[in-house]
């Protein structure tokens, strides 16, 4: 009848009501007939009973009134402790709010009033959400509020970080401390996300300065767009060619406003015939675009739009006015010629001399035209010379760098910075084959060329990667020979190698090597454990900035398989792909063999640089002869950082001043093959010899891959090293050259064949 859980004064009350009716019962009991003796003796053990009542009810109340002050002296220590606390607490029993400290409530003001006992947790957590403080949170608050009602006591539950007004930002947790409690904890993170924002901003804009650097370097006009159409980054090449105002081209410009500006301005001859408004829709549904340009300054321009993998796309502007003067004009000769031989056919019964006269004017023709073409290509070349020399200067500083900052806290940075740049480098001779390969038949060289050697330079390039990625990397020998272009070859081995192993988990296992297939045919394959490729990715792996769906995000910009086929598609090779997702690939390319040759020695067999040698000082004198400034300083520092004296000279002349200075011969010539003016590095080597009368070894270090080169360094006997110059392969074959083939080595041999067998 009396719940001891009210307050005392409640019970106390009732007790005096259930007394109040005894009395009255007992009255009642008196008045219908009862003794006198038989009432005194029930209101006397009435009267007992509610003395005995009385006494229980004071002790109750007496222990009710020290559990309460021993309550509420526990709730001030509490209290006082959570003041203590550096973040917001708060406890929620039962679904409702007990207690929380004044950070608790201080967090977001418009709440303060809220924040009292007996607030539901729900709608502390909908307050919060609608909190006019409260800019964003990761949208989880509902999830974690459900795992702390329904999980296990004691578990984890995942934290919610909010981000309030005035750039603060905060981490909530909850924690289920039993079966009836929740814990709430605020923790201020504001400090920890501006350093990384700023770490992270610092990052990129590195990043970018680097991207920036080596497309201000190109000759083609480059500007990247967003997956939305705005601009992202661009060269001053790009704005120069298309006439384009500094304040137009700025991040975050819309394609669309480029074009209008384009069409408004009539920048471009017959603009309203390009389409301009279709560009993005068709860039978005065929990922390409190629036109054609007349610009209203009367240069003929090349745009190429292309897809990128984040849904981007990339905008490249070349000046092909040469280019299209000489076509234009060979189309109108052909066109001339073409007549005239229509009419010497008609006369050709009775007009003989008429014939051969034609015949000859043909000949004369097809020589102007074939000029013309290697005009191009020597332009391509020295384009490439002009583009390379920067990157080569770039990555020889790199490379001394690296040295001198190993063991310094800047070593992990500078060995970021050397990643960074081969990245950039891949991708630039890649853009660089793509465009030899594209602009002539004459960028392949046919030669004879043995599979063996080939391999075997491929294995020793990449077996740093392989250990480096935890791959096994073997290869089978070969002793055949085929016809083919020995550098572009040896890039698709190699493209298809890195490729194996870049998507080959540690602990598997890469395998390079041939089979026959006939008696005229040979088939050169790389086998991989790799994660595989689709049937459907299969059939364009090969195309321009494509790759697999299973590849990761930024493994590459998707160029290296489109080398291989177009170096296949111009050799008259046959690429193929056979592959499983989950269990690895087999690329292979089939070429047809040379007969009656067997394998000669190359520089494979000639000694090694020994290992203890690598972190020996290099004690040779090194004339270098090379007229970029850049250059220049960058090889100094890195042959001086191996240990070398160095006599840096920039012509023919300052190097005989050096060797006259010196009274003696060098014991090595690195020499860049262009040079000012007609003065060339084979120039410089033929007169260092004849001034000294001795046969000093001699290194070529040029862009330029011409088989009339590769037979001169055989005439001359010198080495050839294409730019941009690879360090790992300088020195060993400054070494080789000093130690092995130095005019005292009398039974040394002949370096010219191994010289030219890598390049």
């Amino acid at each position: 009848m009396i719940d001891p859980s009210e307050p005392p004064h409640v019970q106390i009350a009732r007790q005096q009501r259930i007394i109040d009716a005894l009395i009255r019962r007992a009255n009642r009991q008196h008045e219908v007939g009862e003794t006198a003796y038989s009432a005194f003796q029930s209101a006397i053990a009435l009267q007992g009973e509610v003395w005995a009542k009385t006494r229980d009810l004071e002790r109750a109340a007496s222990e009710l009134e020290e559990v309460r002050h021993e309550r509420e002296r526990t709730r001030r220590n509490l209290s006082d402790a959570l003041s203590a606390m550096e973040g917001g607490f708060a406890l929620f029993t039962a679904g409702t709010l007990e207690v929380c400290n004044d950070l608790f409530r201080s967090l977001l003001p418009d709440l303060r009033e809220r924040l009292v006992p007996g607030l539901r947790i729900e709608d502390y957590f909908d307050a919060l959400s609608k909190s006019g403080h409260l800019v964003s949170s990761d949208g989880r608050m509902q999830t974690s509020l459900t795992r702390a009602r329904h999980g296990p006591v004691g578990a984890s539950v995942l934290s919610v970080v909010i981000e309030l007004t005035g750039d603060r930002w905060f981490q909530i947790n909850l924690q289920r401390t039993s079966d009836e409690n929740v814990v709430i904890l605020q923790t201020e993170i504001t400090a920890i996300v501006r350093q990384n924002r700023s770490e992270r901003e610092s990052l990129i804009d590195r990043q970018a300065h680097y991207l920036q650097a080596a497309l201000e370097n190109m000759s083609s006009g480059i500007c990247t767009f967003s997956s939305a159409g705005e601009v992202i980054l661009h060269n001053t090449r790009f704005r120069d060619l298309l006439g384009l105002p500094f304040t137009l081209l700025q991040k975050g410009t819309r394609l669309g406003a480029i074009l209008e500006f384009i069409r408004a301005n009539a920048l471009i001859r017959d603009a309203d015939g390009m389409d301009f408004a279709q560009w993005e829709d068709r860039i978005a549904r065929q990922g390409r675009i190629r036109r054609r340009m007349r610009h209203a300054g009367g240069r003929v321009l090349d745009l190429f739009a292309h897809r990128l993998p984040d849904g981007g796309f990339l905008v490249d502007v070349k000046d092909v006015t040469l280019e299209s003067r000489a076509t234009e004009l060979l189309e109108k000769r052909v066109d001339e010629r073409t007549a005239e031989l229509t009419r010497a056919n008609r006369r050709l019964t009775a007009q003989s001399e008429a014939q051969a006269q034609v015949e000859e004017e043909l000949r004369l023709a097809k020589e102007r035209a074939e000029a013309a073409v290697s005009s191009k290509t020597r332009f391509l070349a020295a384009a490439s010379h002009d583009l390379l020399q920067p990157v080569n200067a770039a990555k020889l500083l790199i490379s001394t760098l690296v040295q001198r900052a190993e063991d310094t806290s800047l070593a992990t940075l500078v060995e970021r910075l050397d990643g960074s740049f081969a990245s950039i480098e891949e991708i630039l001779h890649a853009l660089l084959d793509i465009s030899r390969l594209d602009s002539t038949d004459g960028a392949l060289t046919p030669a004879d060329v043995s599979l063996g050697a080939i391999m075997r330079g491929v294995i020793e390039d990449q077996a740093p990667l392989a250990a480096k990625r935890g791959v096994q990397l073997d290869i089978v020998p070969s002793s055949v020979w085929v016809r083919s272009d020995q550098r572009y070859l040896m890039r698709s081995v190699q493209n298809l190698v890195v490729n194996a192993l870049q998507y080959t988990e540690p602990g598997g296992r890469v395998l390079v090597g041939c089979r026959n297939r006939g008696t005229d045919r040979v088939v050169l394959e790389v086998w991989d454990t790799g994660m595989g490729i689709s049937a459907r990715d299969q059939k364009r792996i090969f195309d321009e900035f494509a790759r697999a769906e299973n590849v990761p995000f930024a493994s590459g910009m998707g160029l290296g398989l489109s080398i291989v086929e177009r170096t296949c598609r111009h050799m008259g090779h046959k690429v193929r792909v056979r592959s499983k997702p989950g269990v690895g690939s087999v690329f292979s390319i089939e070429m047809r063999t040379v007969p009656g040759r067997r394998t000669e020695p190359d520089d494979s067999d000639a000694p090694a640089l020994r290992p203890e040698a690598l972190g020996e000082d290099m004690d040779v004198i090194a004339l270098l002869v090379e007229n970029d400034p850049d250059v220049l300083f960058a090889t100094t520092e890195l042959l001086e950082g191996w240990g070398a004296s160095v006599l840096p000279a920039a012509s023919t002349e300052a190097a005989l001043t050096h060797v006259a200075d010196m009274g003696m011969a060098p014991d090595i010539i690195v020499a860049d093959f262009q040079l000012d003016g007609d003065d060339t590095g084979v120039a410089a080597i033929e007169a260092v010899r004849a001034a000294t009368g001795v046969r000093v070894p001699a290194i070529m270090v040029t862009a330029d891959r011409s088989e009339s080169l590769l037979r001169q360094g055989v005439e001359t006997g010198f080495a050839i090293l294409t730019k941009p110059v690879q360090p790992a392969r300088l020195r060993p074959l400054i070494d080789w050259k000093v130690r092995w083939q130095a005019p005292d080595a009398a039974a040394a041999p002949d370096p010219a064949d191994a010289d030219k067998s890598r390049p």
